[in-house]
């Protein structure tokens, strides 16, 4: 019983071994499509394999072995990336709350040379002709999107983004006076 069993696995693992060197490069290729990334495709094309492996006796239809290799790949990438989701989640969420509630205040040096930075940005928003400055003071001092500066202002979107680039363009040689 026992030789009959090893006889049945050496089958079993001389037709993996085929398979792999049948389909593997394709295998790879298509996890590397999908991922971009040479070590990352590797890792994922090694989860694919042993899978693959556990499941091998399960296979009914050698045809349709191709596509089954194609699907546990394509799932085992969808894997990858809900776990990478969650820990982006939880950086962005869990860590950055954190690091809100524990960071220190700044230094009173940097909380005065920062108004005196922006004080300094206003008097030169200020010198602007009326019709840029007022985009270039909601975009940057109050925070409005350009879509909100549109509305409010009652002009189009596109008359917002030219007014903005001929603005900054106004701008551009006293903001360098400030970084010499």
């Amino acid at each position: 019983m026992e030789r009959r069993f090893e006889k049945m696995r050496d089958k079993m693992t001389d037709s993996f071994e085929v398979m792999v060197k049948e389909h593997g490069k394709a295998i790879f290729n298509y996890i590397f499509s999908l991922v971009r990334q040479k070590e990352l495709s590797e890792d994922l094309y090694q989860e694919v394999l042993v899978s693959a492996y556990l499941a091998f006796h399960t296979i009914k239809e050698p045809a349709r072995l191709r596509s089954w290799l194609f699907t546990i790949a394509g799932n085992k990438c969808k894997d990858y990336w809900r776990k990478e989701n969650k820990t982006k989640k939880f950086w962005k969420e869990e860590v950055y709350s954190y690091s809100a509630t524990v960071e220190s205040p700044p230094l009173p040096e940097e909380e005065f040379l920062h108004k005196d930075s922006v004080r300094k940005m206003a008097e030169s928003v200020k010198t602007l002709p009326e019709i840029y400055q007022s985009a270039i003071f909601l975009y940057y001092f109050k925070d409005l999107t350009l879509l909100e500066i549109s509305t409010k202002s009652n002009i189009p979107i596109s008359t917002v983004k030219t007014r903005m680039k001929r603005g900054k363009e106004h701008l551009r040689p006293k903001l360098q006076a400030f970084a010499q």
